[in-house]
């Protein structure tokens, strides 16, 4: 009887172990302050930290501490409580071309064909590699702040509707929307 809650103590931590190493985490930037005090200076650390399962899921955290690996710590934990679903096409890169920014943190994130990759700098690259997006091309623009840069990008995923969710809000088929948009896209070509 006393036995019980050690074993099921020792299988909840198991089990969160399991669910953890599903996600891909990446340190994007550490910034290292100095507090001058009467005895010379103190350090601070502050991480941010972009978490993911590579399946469309994805999220980022800021930790501060005295320490380098509690801070990453705090980061991570932030990270995995933030963590939003994206709608990607084909698992593979965006439905369509989008906008985002935070601050003067600029961003535009273009779909992509099979086979191009990821044509991003750093900040950026992180939040893709860590949602599982193989093929998209961005662009930073304005600020390079990488606290700015990552929250402009999670702005401008947050913006990406899929087929389905545009079709659900409108109460019709997703069918009829892409064929609606393929005949569209038929106007324009013979009006040129």
């Amino acid at each position: 009887m006393a036995h019980e809650p050690r074993r099921d103590r020792e299988r909840g931590g198991r089990e969160r172990e399991e669910r953890d190493s599903e996600f891909v985490d990446k340190l994007v930037h550490i910034n290292r302050v100095a507090k001058v005090v009467k005895g010379g200076k103190r350090f601070g650390f502050a991480a941010l930290v972009v978490v993911g399962d590579q399946k469309g899921r994805v999220g980022f955290g800021h930790g501060k501490a005295r320490e380098v690996p509690e801070a990453i710590r705090k980061a991570t934990e932030g990270a995995k409580r933030s963590l939003t679903r994206v709608a990607l096409r084909e698992g593979r890169t965006l439905h369509h071309d989008v906008y985002g920014r935070h601050g003067a943190g600029k961003v535009f994130l273009r779909s992509a064909p099979a086979g191009t990759g990821i044509i991003a700098g750093g900040p950026m690259r992180a939040v893709f590699e860590t949602l599982g997006m193989q093929d998209v091309v961005a662009k930073s623009l304005g600020s390079s702040n990488p606290y700015n840069v990552v929250r402009a990008t999670f702005d401008a995923l947050k913006h990406q509707h899929s087929p389905r969710s545009v079709a659900a809000r409108r109460n019709i088929k997703v069918s009829t929307l892409q064929s609606r948009r393929r005949e569209g896209g038929e106007a324009e070509a013979s009006a040129d």
